[in-house]
């Protein structure tokens, strides 16, 4: 197969993404979908479950730390587009806190005639007086960033404001932020972010903005910062070379100062420590540090050219640093050990760092501990989930001490097993954490069992996965069975309740699994760059040992097993269906890249040429061809029905991938359903509604082909 040109795509006009003949197509696939699936007193059924899950008053409603108030954006029935609302710790503890609402976007939206979803909001420090509002419309990758009055409530008349763009905005002081415009082709890099970092000043016109640095249109990305942290003020400079390689420079005295890293390390600046997350093996200093290590210098001394560099954690055969994160005078550190989380607490104390576990937390399902505030406390959260297990968020107090085996009296933070108990929220003893929320049980997990299998890959390597679901009477194959994964870009799939799984599948007595395949970031980067490029066929080896495993162990047969995956996950399963379509009986495939000849003219795919490789290089499209599901489909072939989910609005992977595969199962007579929602951006979605309607689609379509 030749990476000929686009003439002889017969179906490159679905890729006109607001044309209208492409959306008279659209109109019409969706009208076959919903008659197929959406007509039933059991979908309408399934579609309130859901919707009710989603819009339920006893949701957590997570918070974040902004000065004296706790901020939180909520969706429910009676608020589709949301509230950006906020209230007090001391109120937050009440089973039904009082909220001020900041800004009610179903309001705003009605007053100025748009489809406004929230993007976020990030407020001016120290004062927090007022706020750089993100609104995409549509729910858009792309958004309007507006200022706004914090006093008044209302957005100020010419202050500081961006129009949709992938651009970006953040404070500097009261009467500068640091901007990332778009001014046209030549301000944006090919990827379609910013390649121009600027400093705008209140009061002048966005086009006298004064130029930071400017990168090179092949670059991801630019952006500048400013840090607030009291005592630490600085400003950075970050180049984003591609997805894995970037550049970070610190803006003193008025000149760019390059930080010496490796160019695919990860850099983050905590008060005077530089952390570099590394995705190489780095010889440096004297000393060789492995891929996957987290290294800890002073900023000052490194730029100044010292290379003393502390090892805070380095990985091990099956374990890898998942996240990191800082409190007041601490680094929180989670560890995944065979994808089961380890939290530790590490402080740099008399010239050095200790280290020491997090006490109390469950050795089971999926933990997450992040602070409260970084820079005035060391109070944190922490969350404590599994699948059946209804989520708990908790809030403690590092302090030292803190360690495995110690006493409340010593300050220990322990989990006091509260996310097991799922007791009533209660006064915390001293010391120990204090449990402020946790779901309801929205689904019925009575006999609900987690077990971890391992299958084996085509070239021998043990994949893990997770099985979830209720023992069937007898290990016949016939078990109706859901397989998703995901296998890309460094990202891991750990436990979690996952509600409309559990209400939508595993209450009629579905299997729900999920493969940690490589290409995810569950043993670090090793795992991850095992799957890159030219080796991208592993990932869906390994997926599809995954099922052969299922089915070898009398779980499930092909009739009866599905796959599901979204984005980079919806490759993956648009592999299944190219290349194993034996293996399965239906697929449902969500913002899928598929073209992958084409990705990179579309959207923002060129940034996505370090994962994948550059269709437009022979020698890439010599494996990537062989891994586009949209040049792999045949005449003549047995195809399991296969569902394809987007939505017009997605503008990060373009909606024409999925609309020119279901053309092409079309022509050739396979059994395909398609889609798409007109808003939703990347997630499908812009309100709740649609978000289970769609999840309403998938179960449906799944049921109806596995049971």
């Amino acid at each position: 197969m030749s990476a000929a040109g686009p003439d002889d795509d017969p179906h490159l006009w679905l890729e006109d993404v607001t044309g209208e003949c492409a959306l008279q197509w659209v109109r019409a696939r969706n009208e076959l979908t919903s008659r197929a699936l959406a007509q039933s007193a059991d979908f309408h059924a399934l579609q309130a479950r859901l919707l009710s899950i989603l819009d339920s008053q006893e949701r957590i409603a997570y918070i974040a730390r902004q000065g004296a108030f706790f901020y939180n954006f909520w969706r429910d029935g009676d608020h589709v587009r949301g509230l950006w609302r906020r209230t007090t710790l001391e109120e937050y503890r009440r089973q039904k806190p009082a909220w001020d609402v900041v800004l009610d976007l179903d309001a705003l939206g009605a007053a100025e005639g748009e489809n406004w979803v929230w993007h976020g909001a990030q407020l001016r420090r120290p004062d927090r007086m007022r706020a750089l509002v993100s609104l995409s419309r549509g729910g858009a990758d792309a958004t309007v960033v507006r200022e706004f009055d914090m006093e008044t409530r209302r957005f100020v008349p010419d202050g500081f404001a961006l129009p949709e763009s992938k651009g970006r905005m953040s404070w500097r002081d009261a009467d500068s932020v640091y901007v990332g415009p778009d001014l046209g082709p030549d301000s944006m890099t090919q990827s379609g972010y910013p390649r121009l970092a600027m400093l705008w000043r209140r009061g002048t016109p966005l086009r006298a903005a004064e130029l930071v640095f400017e990168g090179r249109p092949t670059d991801l990305s630019v952006s500048a910062s400013r840090d607030h942290t009291p005592g630490f003020e600085r400003d950075f400079v970050g180049r984003g070379i591609t997805f894995y390689a970037s550049e970070l420079f610190w803006l003193r005295d008025g000149r760019l100062v390059r930080i010496d890293k490796p160019e695919d390390a990860g850099a983050s600046i905590v008060r005077e420590w530089l952390l570099l997350a590394l995705r190489s093996d780095w010889d440096v200093g004297g000393r060789t540090h492995r891929a996957g290590s987290l290294l800890a210098t002073r900023l000052a001394e490194h730029v100044a050219g010292e290379r003393r560099l502390d090892v805070l954690f380095e990985p091990g055969p099956r374990t890898s640093l998942a996240d990191f994160s800082a409190t007041r005078h601490a680094l929180l550190l989670n560890v995944l050990d065979n994808v089961r989380n380890r939290i530790f607490v590490l402080r740099h104390e008399r010239g050095g760092w200790t280290r020491e576990p997090l006490a109390g937390v469950p050795d089971v399902g999926s933990v997450a501990a992040w602070p409260v505030d970084s820079v005035e406390s060391d109070d944190c959260f922490l969350q404590a989930t599994d699948e059946r297990t209804p989520t708990t968020l908790l809030l403690g107090t590092l302090r030292k001490g803190s360690a495995a085996g110690a006493t409340d009296a010593e300050g220990v933070l322990p989990l006091a097993r509260a996310a097991e108990a799922q007791g009533a929220v209660r006064a915390p003893s001293a010391g120990a954490p204090e449990l402020l929320a946790s779901l309801p049980a929205f689904f019925d997990a009575t006999g609900v069992q987690i077990t971890w299998h391992e299958a084996t890959s085509d070239d021998g390597t043990a994949i893990p996965y997770c099985q979830v679901g209720r023992r069937p009477a007898a290990a016949d194959g016939r078990q109706p069975t859901i397989l998703t994964g995901y296998g890309g870009f460094e990202i891991s799939l750990t436990p979690g309740y996952k509600a409309s799984v559990g209400a939508g599948w595993l209450e009629r007595g579905g299997a729900y699994v999920v493969a940690n395949i490589r290409g995810g970031g569950e043993f670090g980067p090793a795992w991850h760059q095992a799957a890159l490029k030219a080796k991208r066929h592993k990932a869906y080896e390994d997926f599809a040992a995954v099922a052969r495993d299922l089915i070898a162990r009398r779980v499930t047969c092909p009739a009866h097993l599905g796959c599901e995956g979204g984005s980079n996950g919806g490759l993956l399963v648009g592999n299944m269906l190219s290349t194993w379509p034996e293996l399965f009986g239906a697929i449902v495939c969500r913002a899928p890249l598929l073209d992958m000849r084409r990705y990179t003219k579309l959207l923002a795919g060129a940034s996505w040429v370090a994962e994948y490789g550059d269709p437009d290089d022979p020698a890439d499209w010599e494996h990537l061809q062989r891994y586009s599901p949209y040049h792999c489909v045949r005449a003549g072939r047995t195809y399991p029905p296969v569902l394809f989910l987007g939505s017009t609005r997605d503008d990060r992977v373009h909606p024409g991938h999925a609309r020119k595969m279901a053309a092409r199962h079309a022509e050739l007579g396979h059994a395909v359903l398609s889609w798409e929602n007109i808003e939703g951006g990347h997630g499908g979605s812009a309100n709740n509604a649609q978000a289970a309607f769609m999840s309403a689609l998938a179960f449906a379509f799944l049921w109806k082909h596995l049971r």
